[in-house]
């Protein structure tokens, strides 16, 4: 069917359309702080009301960024699933990054993202207004230069490097909590770590538990309403604890023990819905993914609501202390964020996911390794997880390594079961030289749809076959030299996993601290300038 004009127009012009939306966006950000500033009730001189437009204006160019980056971290795997297309997606996260930041965005807002700096030593509200301008700007400069090259990279330790810098620039390195600084630095070994390991483990427990069964339908049918009330668990927990800490405080304890009482709710609710729907489905690896399409659409979800509320203070947090320090004359450890701020922070986050997250969830959800929905499941049941356990141990992490490790953990997972499988296979051929070819692909096939345990025993038989087989069958007769066999095991190891695009994301995600620091600290002397 041919494209209308107005579709062909916008297709044509795609990327003036983007970037005219986004100004328009941002000038509207800058009348919408005049007038709130305007209309606060503290009467501010005109510098200091264009001091609040012009940070106003960076913070929603922040967090656009956010949204354009941070957001392809909870919408790929569901969109690579094929859960939920791209659409879909955008939709779903524009509306509920939006509801996180204004819902339970925080009534309070630590403008020293994490302790990293101390504020009390920085005695001039002025030069600490110019501290997180700078901070903001190159924080956002750094973001927004990620995403163009296709790198997903931590919101947080861009935000957290930028003030860094401005920080020592503004009053020397005695500023710097080094404590802070080395718990991120072990945050990033952690999190992609953390996150690939536990969405491994999940992704072979399903395996074993399911699609490694002679009967796939009746194991789903037990075995997937106790996965789902599982996620059901670990997503109230995680929204509990972070979605809306800020607002409703509560300890690890209670988190887990109302989303436990939830999931077995869950469980009992959905037994009877579940057992209906594998039976009317095939006893097949696919059928099996159908049934976990509405889990992970809502996961998705929550994630959003709970980034929106999270990460959203990355953005605004600066924004929030210049507005204290500049209607109080002081330097506030902690501001107040109004409505209006929390607003800019959540409009921003979803306008930058509409106008340029595509890219970002397509390499997430389909780029770095092939997924379906129970690979999926398993990446966001790492995700939520990790974020649980290093809470509670104090432990700074950032979500996007979390992810991204999660999606390299899966791939690195079917990578290492093909090749084992391949293994298998060339002990079967070797376990029956000479045969006909319909007799070995029949064992073949056999093979293939046992458990794991009749696959242990028949290798075992083809390993005492083979043994027992004339030794002059076994070098010259071998069906590849050992040197194609490495060569084919290459092959498939990048067709499975990206290679480069792995090395390309680590590159970025060491980058980003010393980059935004160094780039905070040269705005800082521009922006104290300008305020001068």
């Amino acid at each position: 069917m041919p494209k209308s004009p107005s579709a062909r127009f916008a297709a044509k012009h795609q990327e003036a359309l983007q970037f005219g939306t986004a100004v328009l966006f941002l000038f509207l950000v800058a009348g919408f702080a005049w007038l709130s500033g305007a209309m606060s009730g503290v009467v501010l001189p005109p510098s200091a009301l264009w001091l609040v437009v012009v940070s106003a204006v960076m913070a929603g160019y922040m967090a656009m960024n956010i949204g354009a980056n941070d957001v392809a971290n909870n919408m790929g795997p569901v969109v690579g699933s094929g859960a939920l297309s791209l659409g879909g997606a955008l939709v779903l996260a524009a509306v509920f990054e939006a509801l996180g930041a204004v819902v339970a965005g925080g009534n309070v807002i630590g403008t020293v993202k994490s302790g990293i700096i101390d504020a009390r030593q920085i005695t001039d509200a002025s030069a600490f207004a110019a501290v997180m301008l700078a901070a903001l700007i190159a924080a956002a400069l750094w973001i927004n230069l990620a995403t163009a090259l296709d790198a997903p990279v931590s919101t947080t330790h861009s935000i957290i490097g930028a003030i860094t810098g401005a920080g020592v620039a503004a009053g020397g390195w005695g500023l710097i909590n080094w404590t802070t600084l080395g718990d991120i630095a072990l945050g990033w070994l952690v999190s992609p770590l953390a996150g690939g390991a536990l969405a491994a483990a999940f992704l072979y427990l399903i395996k074993r538990c399911v699609t490694y069964r002679y009967n796939r339908r009746e194991a789903a049918r037990r075995v997937v309403p106790v996965l789902i009330a599982t996620m059901v668990w670990a997503y109230i927990a995680y929204m509990l604890l972070k979605g809306v800490g800020h607002t409703w405080r509560m300890d690890l304890t209670e988190a887990l023990g109302i989303g436990s009482a939830a999931a077995v709710v869950t469980w009992w609710l959905i037994r009877a819905p579940i057992g209906r729907m594998a039976a009317r489905h095939e006893s097949s690896k696919k059928a099996v993914n159908h049934l976990f399409t509405w889990p992970l659409i809502c996961s998705a979800a929550l994630l959003s609501f709970a980034h929106g509320a999270n990460d959203v203070a990355n953005a605004i947090a600066p924004l929030a202390a210049i507005h204290e320090a500049v209607q109080a004359g002081a330097i506030a450890t902690r501001a107040q964020a109004p409505l209006w701020i929390l607003v800019v922070g959540g409009l921003g986050l979803s306008v930058g996911l509409v106008l340029y997250g595509a890219r970002l969830i397509r390499i997430v959800g389909r780029e770095i390794t092939e997924l379906d929905n129970m690979r999926a499941y398993a990446i966001a049941m790492a995700v939520s997880l990790t974020v649980i356990v290093a809470s509670q141990l104090g432990m700074p992490v950032s979500t996007t390594q979390i992810s991204i490790g999660a999606v390299f953990g899966v791939g690195f997972l079917r990578q290492w079961l093909k090749v084992n499988y391949a293994r298998m296979e060339e002990q079967v051929l070797a376990g029956h030289p000479g045969q006909d070819r319909a007799e070995v692909q029949a064992y073949l096939r056999r093979f293939s749809e046992a458990e794991v345990g009749e696959k242990k025993r028949m290798l075992a038989d083809m390993k005492l076959r083979r043994s027992q087989h004339d030794a002059t069958q076994t070098a010259e007769g071998a069906l590849l030299a050992k040197r194609e066999r490495k060569a084919l095991k290459r092959v498939v190891d990048q067709a499975i996993v990206k290679r480069s695009l792995a090395l390309r994301i680590v590159a970025a995600w060491i980058v980003t601290l010393p980059a935004t620091a160094v780039l905070g600290s040269v705005l800082f002397y521009v922006v104290h300038a300008v305020l001068h």
